[in-house]
């Protein structure tokens, strides 16, 4: 592998990796959070990032999961897997015990299999909108699988 195509690891800020998931991001914009995030770099150019914070779910929510909000990337050859395998690293070593993940049942998960993750739930899917709490749905509503791996 050329130098200029092997990835690294490099630290980045919410405001930044925000800006990539706006620009790259296939059906999501930025979340509203996180707890950290990570960069693949590939000859100096960002080719990906991992934005993981809290769980969503508030039923998730115990303290010791963490959750990957945002995996974006550019295409390049195994920069989900490396931002996959990163992310988990880094939450482990924080003390956390298990990080999940979602997927749209239309996406294959290559990239979690391989990395030995499994699926632990599925979605019906929908609109987070209530009558009490109107939200305007600017994301895919469609059935989700939920993926998680432990340590």
């Amino acid at each position: 592998m050329s130098d200029d195509t092997k990835l690294r690891l490099h630290p980045i800020t919410y405001e930044d990796a925000s800006r990539f998931v706006d620009a790259h991001h296939r059906h999501h914009r930025r979340p509203r959070g996180h707890k950290f995030s990570i960069s693949a770099v590939a000859g100096g150019v960002i080719v990906g990032v991992v934005m993981v914070g809290r769980p969503v779910s508030r039923f998730r929510d115990d303290g010791t999961t963490m959750e990957i909000t945002r995996l974006c990337t550019r295409g390049h050859r195994n920069a989900c897997s490396f931002l996959y395998g990163a992310a988990v690293r880094a939450s482990f070593a924080m003390g956390y015990r298990r990080v999940g993940t979602y997927t749209l049942q239309s996406e294959g998960g290559a990239s979690l299999k391989a990395a030995g993750w499994y699926i632990v739930a599925e979605t019906k899917g929908g609109s987070w909108s209530r009558e009490s709490r109107l939200r305007e749905d600017n994301h895919p509503t469609e059935p989700k699988f939920l993926w998680e791996t432990a340590a």
